[in-house]
């Protein structure tokens, strides 16, 4: 689809949605359409259902963490239209402590997706029937595509032998106590005879080795 046609029907989206988109633009070959946050049932059930538009697949929900801003969150929904033969990107904002209205009722894709999304990033999604974590563990504290969640964790998991069951532990990080040497190789081996130093040491009127 050419980026004209995309500007097109961006333009008839947001002719459609009035106040509740915020932007509409179209970046890397994608029309990408923001709106306000508890608009983000009206803005999907009118793309699925408006013969223009017709998406009638959602593909993917997700998010990524901005935590410098003040609404940390982008969630993104990825629309595929079959009639059309064209996809979509449908953004909003949010913090850690406001809901997003569930897609559930619009999509039914988006049970497991909006799961994915508050077990990783904590994007709690208002209304949905089973809202619980779906990668992670039980117990598993934080959220791991958070950019301020650790590398490595804060527990790691481990099968006891004297307990018969796996336990979790603190992470403990035991190479931070190991001594690490930086130097190259060949840069450390300034008393070693390499294959071919002979032949110098004979230039050099020296005694063969």
């Amino acid at each position: 689809m050419s980026e004209q046609a995309l500007k097109e029907l961006g333009d008839v989206i947001a002719a459609k949605l009035g106040d509740d988109v915020l932007t509409v633009e179209v970046k890397l070959g994608q029309l990408m359409v923001t709106v306000k946050r508890a608009a983000i049932l009206t803005a999907l059930t009118a793309l699925r259902d408006d013969p223009a538009c017709s998406f009638e697949q959602l593909t993917d929900v997700t998010a990524v963490d901005y935590p410098d801003r003040a609404e940390r969150f982008e969630v993104i929904y990825q629309l595929l239209s079959y009639k059309h033969n064209r996809r979509m990107r449908v953004k909003l904002t949010t913090d850690e402590d406001t809901p997003v209205p569930s897609a559930v009722s619009v999509y039914s894709a988006a049970n497991w997706f909006e799961r994915e999304t508050w077990d990783m990033f904590g994007v709690f999604f208002d209304n949905h029937p089973d809202l619980r974590r779906i990668l992670t563990d039980y117990g598993f504290e934080g959220h791991p595509f958070r950019k301020d969640f650790p590398l490595t964790g804060y527990v790691e998991v481990r099968y006891d032998e004297d307990q018969k069951r796996v336990v979790y532990e603190p992470v403990r990080l035991t190479q931070d106590f190991r001594s690490f040497d930086f130097l190259s190789p060949w840069e450390g081996m300034t008393n070693v005879m390499l294959p071919g130093d002979e032949k110098a040491a004979l230039q050099d009127g020296s005694k063969k080795p």
